[in-house]
């Protein structure tokens, strides 16, 4: 009756009870049931005089209890923490909770009661870290333990619910309520009774808050359904002017092909006549110069007439047709055959070119090709030089790069040598 909070009753049954027909082995139990009753009315009545009634007779069952038990017994113990709990001499009361939590093991009803009575304590401290840390360890012993009287969960449920974290406010408290309605504990069903409706009516609101949240977010996707239809409808559209923006293409990709025949042409013919300057040593540096210039010029128009054709698209607004307007394929291509071609004619009138530009270098910084290599854009920039085109803005416009890069390339290649200072000298000597 004490556990589930009928004190008024509890202390009728003590008194029907004749003490001296009790054997000594219950004489503890006694007086511990008729301090918990008194210690039941004194905290929950509202009327002075009966308070301090109830106070006089649960310290004087307690004085009694102190002559039975033994010193350091945990009954002493739990009667000496209530007092200096009571009387806010908190340190002392946390060391003898110490004390009685050191002698338990989670999963039993005393770990449970201790941990609770230690949260009381953090609590009267102000630490709400660890008063919830040891009302959880409450929890979870309860649990363990199947007690269904239990307070930390009603308790934890407050104070997350104070948090904000309704959810499982919620959740706790209907655990709690559970436990109550199994137990039938009156005491636990009044101090739910206190904390349940707000919690539930908060999670009500915060329901009602989702499901309109909810709502809305079916709104939205509606709108943005009919949004997709009328994109749909406008793809639909676009994919017929792209029909006529392909027509236009191939118009220009004829264009571009005759353009890249003549190109081709101009490429063989230049081909031919570096065969035929090849006869002549003498003249040959003078004359692969002039190729790689012509040669240069022609990427250069090749570029040109694709960003004519760029301006062209744009004029009429036609957006795929830009796109491919704009691609670099095709000067890509060029550039790739022309080196080829200047490797190919640059090694056949030095074909030792690579072997004796190793010899200028440092044995760490030897230039190793590809197997499917000739030259690569280091030796490109070196043979230039070999034919007396030292200028890196005329260098940087023969081999499409830009100027940094030229002078980058130049550096390395110049910080690679044996002889930094008449590096690029000693090249223009190679025969």
């Amino acid at each position: 009756m004490v556990n589930t909070g009928r004190y008024k009753e509890s202390i009728d049954a003590l008194n029907d009870i004749m003490k001296e027909s009790l054997p000594d082995t219950l004489i503890n139990n006694y007086y511990l049931a008729y301090e918990e009753g008194y210690s039941g009315l004194s905290f929950n009545t509202t009327v002075n005089s009966s308070k301090l009634n109830y106070n006089k007779l649960y310290y004087a069952y307690q004085d009694s209890l102190y002559t039975r038990f033994k010193p350091n017994s945990e009954e002493t113990l739990r009667i000496k923490e209530k007092d200096y709990r009571d009387s806010r001499e908190l340190e002392k009361a946390m060391e003898i909770n110490s004390e009685r939590l050191s002698r338990v093991e989670m999963g039993s009803r005393l770990y449970s009661l201790i941990t609770f009575e230690r949260s009381l304590l953090f609590e009267l401290k102000n630490d709400l870290y660890n008063q919830k840390k040891y009302l959880i360890l409450s929890a979870i012993s309860d649990i363990q333990a199947n007690v269904k009287d239990n307070a930390s969960m009603g308790t934890l449920a407050k104070i997350f619910f104070e948090e904000g974290d309704i959810d499982r406010a919620h959740r706790y408290i209907n655990f709690s309520y559970d436990d109550a309605e199994f137990y039938n504990s009156r005491l636990r069903f009044v101090n739910i009774a206190n904390n349940m409706p707000l919690i539930t009516k908060a999670y009500d609101n915060k329901t009602s808050k989702q499901k309109a949240n909810l709502q809305a977010l079916l709104i939205f996707i509606s709108i943005l359904a009919v949004f997709l239809i009328v994109s749909v409808y406008y793809v639909f559209n676009r994919n017929k002017k792209l029909g006529e923006a392909r027509n236009s293409l191939r118009l220009t990709n004829k264009k571009l092909t005759v353009f890249n025949e003549k190109l081709n042409t101009s490429n063989e013919e230049l081909k031919y006549l570096y065969q035929k300057l090849s006869e002549s040593n003498d003249i040959k540096e003078h004359y692969i110069g002039t190729f790689i210039n012509l040669y240069s010029e022609y990427i250069s128009k090749l570029d040109t007439y694709r960003t004519q054709v760029t301006k062209y698209v744009q004029t009429n607004q036609i957006n795929v047709l830009l796109k491919l307007s704009k691609s670099k394929q095709l000067l890509n291509e060029e550039i790739e055959i022309f080196n080829k071609n200047f490797d190919s004619s640059f090694l056949q009138i030095h074909p030792d070119f690579v072997q004796e530009i190793n010899k200028l270098l440092r044995s760490n910084q030897q230039i190793i090709l590809n197997d499917n290599e000739k030259l690569n854009t280091s030796l490109r920039i070196l043979a230039l030089i070999k034919l007396d085109i030292t200028s890196s803005s005329r260098i940087a416009k023969i081999l499409m790069y830009s100027v940094n890069t030229i002078y980058n390339y130049r550096a390395s290649l110049n910080k690679a040598a044996i002889d930094k200072d008449n590096f690029e000298k000693n090249v223009k000597s190679i025969r």
